[in-house]
C-alpha cells in the first residue's frame, strides 16, 4: 500500500464514528436529492396521465385555451360533428372536464371530473375493480382516493347535490393534488347544465394524414377553435404547474447538495487538521504538495463512493415506504436521475475536501515540529 493510500485509510477510519458520519452525510443528501427529483418527475407523469393513455394525438380546444387540466373549454355540439366530418380524421373522442370538490368523511377533497361516452372512449384506461361508467347517475373512482376514504364498489356518493354509484375503481388515475372521476357525458351535461356541450375533442388522424396536417386542417375549417398537437398540450400543463412547485423542490436540492458538502467537508478537515504532525514529517522530508493532494483526494472518494452507494440503495426502500404509505404520491427514479445524484456526490466530497487541502498547502513543517 503506498504513504497516500495508508494516510487516506488511517485518517478515515482512525475514528469510526466519524467515518460513518460523513458517509451518512453524502448518503442522506444523495438520497434526499434523488428522491425530489423522482417525486418531480412522477408529478410530470401524472398531470400528462390522462392524455398519454386515451386515444387521439391532436386535442380540439376553445379559442385561447391551451392547457387540459388548468383551463375550461366549452365547445358546441355541432363542432363535434364538423370535426367528424373534416378529411383525415379517423376517430374524435368528446369529453367534458370540470374541476370539482367532494365532500368526503367531513372533509374537501379535489377532483377533476371526465364526462365520456364508454361506446366511444375517453373514460379509465384501467379498471382494477368493477366496470366502467355506461349510463344513468353511474361514476368510476379512482382506486388510491377511494382507499383513503373506504369507498368500495356499489357505494352511494354525493356529487353536486346529486346522488352518484360508484360502479368501478380505476388504477393510474390519482396524484397527491387531485384524482379523477369519470362518468357518463350525458348525466355530467344534465349534472351542470351544459345541453351537449363539449370541453375538448380528442382526434386521431387517418392512415397517411400527419398530424401537422391535421391540425392545419381542423384549424382552417373550424372557427374559434384551437388544435394542438398532445405532446404540445401536456407541456404546457407542465409548465403551468412548474410554476408552484419545481422552485420549492429545487430549493430544497440545492439545500441537500450544500449540507451535504458542509457534513463531509468540516469531517475531512477535521481528520486533516488532528493529523497535522504526520503532513509536516512528510512535507519536512521533501514529499510534494501533490501527494498530500491526492492522499486527501482518495478520503474524499472513499466518503462519495460509500456514501452515493449507499444513498441509490436507500431511496429506492424509502420510496417503496412512502408510496406504500401515501400511493397518491408516484416517485419515478430513472437512471439519468441516479448518475446526476452520484455525480453530485463525488461533487460534495470534492468540494468539502477543498478546505483540508487549502490547510495541508499552507502547513509549515517548522511551525508543526514548534508545536
Amino acid at each position: 500500500m503506498s504513504i497516500k493510500q495508508s494516510l487516506s485509510y488511517r485518517n478515515l477510519i482512525q475514528e469510526k464514528t466519524r467515518f460513518i458520519l460523513s458517509v451518512g452525510g453524502i448518503t442522506l443528501a444523495v438520497m434526499l436529492i434523488l428522491l425530489l427529483n423522482g417525486l418531480m418527475k412522477g408529478l410530470y407523469e401524472q398531470f400528462g396521465a390522462y392524455l398519454r393513455n386515451t386515444p387521439g394525438t391532436v386535442v380540439v380546444s376553445q379559442a385561447g385555451i391551451n392547457n387540459f387540466i388548468g383551463s375550461t373549454s366549452t365547445l358546441s355540439s355541432d363542432t363535434v360533428e364538423t370535426i367528424q366530418e373534416i378529411d383525415g380524421v379517423s376517430q374524435v373522442i368528446p369529453v367534458l372536464s370540470q374541476f370539482i370538490i367532494l365532500d368526503l368523511h367531513d372533509k374537501k377533497q379535489p377532483a377533476y371530473l371526465i364526462g365520456y361516452d364508454s361506446s366511444i372512449g375517453g373514460g379509465p384506461w384501467r379498471i382494477s375493480a368493477g366496470r366502467e361508467a355506461q349510463s344513468g347517475n353511474e361514476v368510476v373512482f379512482d382506486r388510491t382516493l377511494a382507499n383513503r376514504h373506504q369507498i368500495q364498489v356499489n357505494d352511494t356518493l354525493n356529487i353536486m347535490g346529486e346522488q352518484f354509484k360508484v360502479v368501478g375503481l380505476s388504477d393510474g388515475t390519482a396524484s397527491w393534488m387531485t384524482s379523477y372521476v369519470f362518468m357518463p357525458k350525458a348525466s355530467m351535461e344534465t349534472l351542470f347544465g351544459l345541453k351537449g356541450d363539449t370541453s375538448f375533442v380528442l382526434v386521431t388522424a387517418d392512415t397517411g394524414v400527419t398530424q401537422q396536417k391535421l391540425m392545419e386542417r381542423l384549424n382552417t375549417t373550424l372557427a374559434g377553435v384551437h388544435a394542438s398537437a398532445e405532446d404540445e398540450v401536456i407541456a404546457n400543463d407542465l409548465n403551468l404547474f412548474a410554476r408552484f412547485f419545481s422552485a420549492p423542490l429545487q430549493l430544497m436540492v440545492g439545500i441537500a447538495f450544500l449540507i451535504g458538502t458542509l457534513i463531509v467537508g468540516l469531517i475531512i478537515y477535521t481528520a486533516t487538521t488532528e493529523r497535522q504532525k504526520e503532513y509536516g514529517v512528510l512535507k519536512a522530508v521533501g514529499s510534494k504538495n501533490n501527494l498530500l493532494y491526492r492522499t486527501v483526494a482518495i478520503q474524499s472518494l472513499i466518503v462519495a463512493s460509500l456514501g452515493s452507494l449507499a444513498g441509490v440503495g436507500l431511496t429506492f426502500e424509502v420510496a417503496r415506504l412512502i408510496t406504500t404509505i401515501r400511493p397518491q404520491f408516484l416517485i419515478l427514479i430513472e437512471p439519468t436521475s441516479i448518475f446526476g445524484a452520484v455525480v453530485a456526490g463525488m461533487a460534495m466530497a470534492s468540494l468539502g475536501a477543498f478546505f483540508s487541502i487549502w490547510a495541508v498547502t499552507r502547513l509549515s513543517p517548522a511551525e508543526v515540529f514548534r508545536k
